[in-house]
């Protein structure tokens, strides 16, 4: 039945969003996975173990659940109409690396496999400690496995809160983040170098309009001063761009009671 569903949709909707937490945003959740009615849904900070996830009311409105949890902070989900055909959980390349933001789907379509990345980059804060260096070394990995799956010419997504502000017009004020690790050079560098090996940032495929945002602190009135950064991405392989229909980000929802200080980020591809 799964691929029956697959073979039917003209357009598949994809989307990524970091929840900050799912239990505390569950209502949310709710409300916009009936609004928006993705078919495929990546969310990052969960923030709870595998058992703690609200599975049971995600798959009373239609969708398969996997997730890869964490306690207390982290974590991945990839929500979905079908169910996948494989999963694969963690960031290969660092087998004492044990934080919970990495995980693979497979899915079937008329096209063949769809392999959809759920990605919760480490911040990288403060600079000056070793946090900056094992993000780094996460982005190095994150390159890495990427350029074995691009390999297969298959449609791929990358899509998560990578916490890197690619372009200064990717923010508000740029001369506040100059010495925060989502725009350090090195940060930036490594985004750029997925794009150079052959993954097209989607947003900017359709826009290059600046005050596009994905993330405002809950602080300072961001949110009402239109105070925001661009951290939250989908990057596609050469073979999912080639069917990118369209690709925006739905703003509104921050604006709704209890919100994530993040907003989802979509892309619509013809499979």
């Amino acid at each position: 039945m799964r691929h029956k569903f697959l073979h039917l949709i003209a357009l598949m909707k994809i989307v990524t969003w970091n929840i900050n937490g799912v239990r505390a945003r569950i209502d949310n959740l709710v409300a916009w996975l009936r609004e928006s009615d993705p078919d495929i849904v990546c969310l990052q900070e969960i923030k709870c173990q595998d058992d703690g996830f609200p599975r049971q009311t995600l798959e009373a409105l239609g969708y398969h659940v996997e997730t890869h949890g964490q306690k207390g902070f982290n974590g991945v989900a990839i929500l979905s109409k079908v169910s996948p055909d494989e999963v694969h959980r963690g960031l290969p390349g660092n087998d004492e690396d044990e934080q919970a933001r990495f995980m693979e789907a497979v899915f079937s379509t008329a096209d063949g496999a769809l392999r959809v990345a759920c990605l919760y980059l480490p911040n990288g804060n403060p600079v000056d400690t070793p946090k900056f260096p094992y993000k780094l070394e996460w982005m190095e990995r994150l390159r890495e496995w990427t350029t074995e799956r691009l390999a297969l010419e298959e449609p791929l997504i990358l899509a998560g809160d990578f916490n890197v502000i690619p372009e200064p017009f990717d923010c508000r004020d740029p001369s506040v983040w100059l010495n925060d690790a989502l725009f350090q050079p090195e940060s930036r560098r490594a985004y750029r170098l997925l794009e150079h090996i052959g993954m097209t940032d989607a947003i900017r495929a359709v826009s290059d309009m600046p005050d596009i945002y994905t993330f405002w602190d809950y602080q300072g009135g961001a949110w009402q001063k239109n105070n925001g950064i661009r951290i939250d991405h989908l990057l596609l392989s050469p073979e999912a761009a080639d069917r990118l229909s369209t690709a925006s980000v739905e703003t509104h929802v921050r604006s709704w009671e209890k919100p994530s200080d993040h907003v989802p980020a979509a892309v619509q591809l013809a499979l």
